[in-house]
């Protein structure tokens, strides 16, 4: 193309305008040249302010609300974080309450084990006692009772070996010397 301008510069007339050969070579019409240019303006101008201004505009709303999500969503880990945190401490704190408890009542059933051991022996020493009591008044009661067996069988005895029949005082002449052998 650029051999077409040197030929034309070289087939200009002398003294001729160059661009005027130019484009009366490649026929441009200067009146259509301008319409066109002016409708070309106006179509740019129309586009501009009705199609590439407001997609811009919706890019840069949409840009904005990326960027503001993009913001809120690490807000939102910040204080998921800080969250998660105060969980932790919180199930710490209930640990070591939980823990405290479970030791007082281990505590207090080591209190109430050892009041109620000592209850169990004190009433285990109660029924020791009282079983010895009652063994000793048994034990006296058949005692009583074999001296008095004891001493009518010996009265008995003597009867029979005596051959008479024991008055009342010789009965008890032979209860107190049988009672005063036994007792030593």
């Amino acid at each position: 193309m650029l051999e077409n301008v040197y030929l034309l510069a070289a087939a200009a007339p002398e003294g001729g305008n160059l661009v005027t050969e130019i484009t009366r070579q490649f026929g441009v019409n200067w009146g259509a040249f301008v319409s066109q240019l002016l409708v070309f303006c106006i179509l740019a101008w129309a586009l501009n302010k009705f199609a590439y201004k407001p997609v811009i505009e919706v890019l840069e709303t949409r840009k904005q609300r990326i960027a503001e999500g993009l913001e809120n969503a690490e807000q939102i880990k910040v204080e998921l974080a800080k969250a998660e945190e105060a969980s932790k401490e919180i199930l710490d704190k209930a640990n070591a309450a939980a823990q405290k408890m479970i030791d007082g009542a281990r505590e207090a059933a080591a209190v109430v084990k050892d009041s109620e051991s000592q209850k169990a022996v004190a009433e285990a020493r109660s029924i020791i006692e009282k079983a010895r009591e009652s063994n000793n008044a048994e034990l006296a009661r058949m005692k009583a009772e074999l001296r008095g067996e004891i001493v009518r069988l010996v009265a008995e005895t003597t009867a029979k070996v005596v051959g008479k029949v024991l008055t009342d005082d010789d009965q008890k002449r032979l209860a107190e010397e049988t009672n005063n052998q036994l007792a030593a």
